[in-house]
């Protein structure tokens, strides 16, 4: 099997974080085109037990980004991944059920690669007030924030890479069991 010219494992590739952004607004269009890849990751059982919260307006990221010193992008667009608890709660699951952060995750992943496969650039952030946060985008009893993936165009000059260590490879991250 060959995994040349496979265009999703091209994709997960090269995918990056985004660590600096342009001003120039991302059309709402493409935001919408990120959520409706969204509703595709796989979630627990099926439940769709995430929500999001999408803003493009100028003040409100501005808040947000008051309340989330991880935003050092300064995106013109962000997606909130929340968890209806209540909802969560409906369906069984403990609040801290193990299940709902892997929901969080791949919900995340996807937003970031359709974001990737747009030509947008994005970003988690995951160091924000909760409560500031749920605040400042207004969210409906129940609902947590748990992560924010900036939307913006990357950067011409972005930072400088993170030095330290070498690109691992699949063999340094795994153990073969028996």
């Amino acid at each position: 099997m060959t995994t040349t010219g496979n265009a999703v494992l091209d994709a997960i590739r090269s995918r990056r974080v985004v660590r600096a952004m342009t001003d120039e607004p991302v059309p709402r269009a493409d935001i919408e085109t990120v959520l409706d890849a969204a509703r595709w990751a796989p979630t627990a059982g099926n439940r769709h037990l995430q929500r999001y919260v999408a803003t493009d307006d100028p003040t409100t990221l501005h808040l947000l980004r008051m309340t989330a010193p991880g935003m050092v992008q300064r995106p013109t667009a962000a997606i909130t991944i929340c968890t209806d608890r209540a909802l969560a709660a409906d369906f069984g699951f403990p609040p801290d059920s193990a299940g709902l952060h892997v929901d969080v995750g791949t919900a995340a992943a996807t937003l970031l690669l359709a974001a990737h496969a747009i030509g947008l650039g994005a970003g988690p952030v995951t160091s924000f007030s909760r409560a500031a946060a749920a605040v400042v985008l207004r969210l409906p009893d129940g609902w947590r924030p748990e992560l924010i993936v900036c939307l913006g165009y990357p950067a011409p000059r972005p930072p400088a890479p993170m030095r330290g260590r070498a690109r691992l490879t699949w063999r340094d991250l795994t153990v073969w069991v028996p």
